[in-house]
């Protein structure tokens, strides 16, 4: 995954920072048997896949890859095969 650079984006970062924070908020108040905070948590775990996937469709997630770029990896991962 690291080669690919996956989830290095903004919206990446900004989903799983809201979702973080909302993980933390639902886990305090789990703790102090608020229900309706633990709750609210949940509702922020969830609004951070929302943004997330609202940044990613306007454009600041991973491009999608043109046909050039997926026939040229087919075209190397089927050569270091061969050469295997």
């Amino acid at each position: 995954m690291a080669g690919s650079a996956h989830g290095h984006t903004p919206a990446a970062w900004t989903g799983v920072i809201i979702s973080f924070i909302g993980f933390c908020i639902a886990g305090v108040f789990m703790v102090a048997a608020n229900v309706p905070g633990f709750w609210a948590g949940i509702a922020v775990v969830l609004l951070g896949g929302v943004v997330g996937g609202a940044m990613k469709v306007a454009g600041l997630g991973m491009p999608k890859e043109s046909a050039d770029v997926v026939a040229a990896r087919e075209a190397a991962t089927t050569t270091a095969r061969v050469r295997s």
